[in-house]
């Protein structure tokens, strides 16, 4: 039997990067006032949370949100665990595993890792179309653009921000399509894997 698992963070309450906005919301109605219905107005950085970035993030001419085809965002995809740097190598190592099990089109990496400018190269090169992570960003939070650069620069959508926890490595389906804000570099999204 299949079980759903969300790997997203609740918006409200979610990890923000360092110098973005935080999301905020305000009731615009409210029956408990007396008003016909409750109704909500929110604001937030399309990078708050769990999100996703496309091209256009860091490329000028890039492709924007709604031009990522939407199964660039849902199929099968490898949860791998790693904690530290990861290195080409290990990069090397987890592809080798994705292929095995059948799934290295979108990989998930589990723990607190940063990817490194080596193994985004070695992602690129393998052709995948998503890479996610738990951090708030995949590169370096000191310096994520060379890593940004080098995966968005291969058409390789980030899925930023997931929560993997309780997700075991290996294959897995998974759902985290984007809201369609045309235009935009980012947005955020309700993720989830089906084991």
């Amino acid at each position: 039997m299949s079980k759903i698992i969300d790997i997203s963070q609740e918006v409200f309450s979610c990890n923000i990067f360092p110098g973005d906005p935080s999301p905020s919301k305000r009731s615009l109605l409210s029956i408990k006032k007396g008003d016909v219905c409750n109704l909500t107005y929110f604001s937030m950085c399309a990078h708050n949370g769990t999100h996703i970035d496309v091209p256009f993030h860091f490329i000028e001419d890039g492709k924007t949100v709604e031009q990522m085809p939407l199964d660039t965002f849902v199929g099968d995809c490898f949860v791998a665990r790693h904690n530290g740097d990861v290195t080409a190598k290990d990069a090397e190592n987890i592809m080798k595993k994705a292929r095995d099990a059948g799934a290295p089109e979108r990989i998930l990496i589990a723990g607190k890792a940063t990817v490194t400018a080596g193994a985004a190269r070695i992602f690129a090169d393998a052709g995948i179309k998503l890479l996610g992570n738990e951090s708030q960003t995949v590169g370096p939070e000191g310096g994520p653009m060379q890593v940004h650069l080098t995966l968005l620069g291969a058409d390789v959508v980030l899925l930023e921000g997931i929560v993997l926890e309780n997700v075991d490595e290996g294959r897995c389906f998974l759902s985290a399509a984007p809201l369609n804000l045309g235009g935009c570099d980012g947005a955020p999204c309700r993720a989830y894997i089906i084991k």
